[in-house]
């Protein structure tokens, strides 16, 4: 089953009620629970604080639902989001770019 329409059960809601909290039409929350289109990261953002449950989870790139520690706040957490969609590569290079950062303030 796919996790929005998992989530949106858990919590008794209909698909036209996500609708109105995503400020999406309920054609829209159709196409994301058949997985024929994905929410870009405001709209993942506004699920993952309605439903308490990580990006990551959201999209099933995770089983841990819950949401990092550390991710206080949309910044935080559309930064992890979109952390999880680089390649393993690409991960391996913000790491080195970021640690080269916390090396040249020392």
């Amino acid at each position: 089953m796919n996790r929005i329409k998992q989530l949106r059960e858990e919590m008794h809601m209909t698909q036209v009620r996500l609708s109105t909290e995503l400020s999406v039409s309920q054609e829209t929350v159709s196409a994301y629970e058949k997985g024929k289109h994905y929410p870009g990261i405001p709209i993942l953002l506004k699920m993952s604080r309605l439903f308490n449950a990580s990006c990551d989870y959201i999209l099933g790139i995770s089983d841990i639902r819950a949401i990092q520690k550390g991710a206080e706040n949309d910044d935080d957490i559309q930064l992890l989001s979109e952390y999880h969609l680089l390649s393993p590569m690409e991960q391996a290079m913000t790491r080195a770019y970021i640690q080269a950062l916390m090396d040249k303030r020392r």
